[in-house]
């Protein structure tokens, strides 16, 4: 199977309009455009009934006192957990193309309903934990949120575009379902998988 991300390629830097933040010079970051990518797949196997995509940072820190203060960094040796951006599933057999701008055009304070949409079944992604002690942006991030690693980590991230195309029509998820709960249920159902994956940081010492 094969997957193309516009713009995004394996091993670079991720295009800011992608991204939930970039940096300035004054607060450190700022809030991006934050499209999601024009992303595409073709030649799936035999057999295939349905889709599911996932967007995985697999490089934040997995204790988070001390991101983003100031006069303190994040070691690049630092524990690390998988955060998600996109979650997607049941997509139909039929779609193999989701358009620019398609999930996501711009940062949604307290974020957007996860659900049902044209290209599948939306999930929530991590930034419903992340902001959830911000009263300004605590809310139910469902579909495609970008990139925002902390300014002061020691490593550049990772982001992972990945398609899996599976022999079952449905995973049966609903409601505010995450990312751990869809590779779950996907389990021992993956006829083929592609990924590419790009690169970002709001760090201005590694940019």
């Amino acid at each position: 199977m094969r997957l193309t991300i516009k713009g995004i390629e394996e091993g670079k830097p991720i295009p800011a309009q992608f991204a939930f933040a970039v940096p300035d010079p004054e607060q450190h970051m700022r809030l991006s455009d934050n499209r999601n990518p024009e992303v595409r797949w073709l030649d799936a196997p035999q057999g295939t009934q349905s889709f599911v995509l996932l967007v995985t940072d697999p490089d934040v820190p997995g204790v988070a006192d001390d991101v983003n203060q100031e006069g303190k960094t994040l070691p690049a040796d630092l524990p690390r957990v998988d955060f998600y951006h996109w979650v997607l599933v049941d997509i139909p057999v039929e779609v193999n193309l989701i358009e620019e701008g398609e999930m996501a055009d711009g940062v949604v304070p307290k974020g957007k309903t996860p659900g049902q949409t044209a290209k599948g079944i939306s999930g929530i992604n991590g930034y419903t934990g992340f902001l959830a002690g911000d009263p300004d942006m605590a809310g139910v991030y469902g579909g495609y949120d970008g990139p925002c690693p902390p300014w002061n980590d020691e490593i550049v991230h990772r982001y992972t575009f990945s398609v899996f195309a599976l022999d079952i029509l449905t995973l049966g998820l609903s409601g505010e379902f995450t990312g751990e709960q869809v590779r779950e249920a996907m389990a021992g159902h993956v006829l083929a998988e592609s990924s590419i994956t790009g690169t970002y940081t709001l760090n201005p010492d590694l940019r």
